[in-house]
């Protein structure tokens, strides 16, 4: 009952008050992998047919806590200045009982700036399905819930980002998302509804890294990222890892008065890489017995061709 009971707060203070509260786009400590989810600028810039997945698990132990899975689909086209992709994002709340799925194409068009530097212009349209199960918070605080389930009601939206790199250095601004959409406004006045009413917001995030050769085997990675949408606190992301022989990484990350990590990666083979991320919370929800950390796997998959083959890899 304990961890119900948490879980369902955590659920309302989330998506229900009677004033209007900015809903988050989902968070990745593995952003730096995963960066065509916040920036379709980035479709492409790898130079091959790319796929990524991640799932991010958070606070492990705690009923109904949130669960993100991400899959990005994206490859330049060949003697051309585009690139395109496909993401998709779900979000799940609750066990279920909210169930937000982000669907966008993405496309992108580069220029080069200079020799070594490229600056690329993405954009992304599509929307996302969202589901509200009602009677799933009925279950949990034995009420009747006089309301209608909300089944993967659709909402329309689009995006936009820059995204500028080169071997060693990558820095992007983006917004995910533009429309703001505002749900369950109940204002008929009856007492056996729910009345409260959550708001998409945009997100917008900047988001930069680079790489230092220590020595023939060894590079420091620093990257950073910052998102802020009104009305939530601003988030920034440090991070710092080490690459080993282009094969093993390893690093912490600190989110601003949120969470601290640990991050490894492995380049199995020259196509395929498997990264793990686990996160403490540094807030009182961390210090409970209900929760564990979250943890978060990545793995991304390429589709090289022989003339696409580079003498350096992309380390980013």
């Amino acid at each position: 009952m304990i961890r119900k009971t948490i879980s369902i707060l955590l659920l309302l203070f989330c998506m229900a008050s009677p004033s209007v509260f900015a809903q988050q786009d989902a968070q990745y400590t593995q952003y730096m992998y995963n960066t065509l989810s916040v920036n379709p600028a980035y479709a492409g810039s790898r130079g091959q047919l790319t796929f990524a997945g991640l799932y991010r698990s958070q606070w492990v132990g705690l009923d109904g806590a949130p669960e993100t899975f991400t899959i990005n689909l994206h490859s330049p086209i060949r003697n051309s200045r585009l690139g395109y992709g496909i993401s998709i994002v779900n979000d799940n709340i609750g066990d279920g009982v909210v169930q937000e799925t982000y669907v966008d194409a993405v496309l992108s068009y580069t220029i080069d700036v200079s020799l070594d530097a490229k600056l690329s212009f993405g954009f992304k349209a599509g929307g996302n399905l969202l589901s509200l199960d009602y009677n799933g918070l009925r279950n949990f605080d034995q009420e009747v819930v006089d309301q209608e389930n909300i089944d993967n009601q659709f909402s329309p939206n689009f995006g936009l980002g820059i995204y500028y790199h080169t071997d060693k250095f990558y820095a992007g601004v983006s917004a995910p998302n533009i429309l703001e959409t505002e749900y369950f406004d109940n204002s008929g006045g009856d007492s056996n509804s729910i009345n409260f009413l959550a708001a998409e917001r945009i997100n917008f995030y900047v988001i930069t890294g680079y790489v230092f050769d220590l020595n023939g085997n060894l590079k420091f990675k620093p990257a950073l990222l910052t998102k802020a949408v009104g009305g939530a606190p601003l988030q920034v992301d440090v991070s710092a890892s080490f690459l080993f022989n282009d094969r093993f990484s390893f690093g912490a990350a600190y989110r601003w008065d949120a969470a601290v990590s640990g991050l490894i990666g492995f380049q199995l083979t020259e196509q395929l890489m498997l990264g793990l991320a686990y996160d403490r919370e540094t807030t009182e929800l961390g210090g409970t017995q209900f929760n564990d950390g979250s943890f978060e796997v990545f793995l991304r998959f390429e589709l090289l061709k022989s003339f696409q083959r580079t003498v350096s890899p992309r380390f980013f």
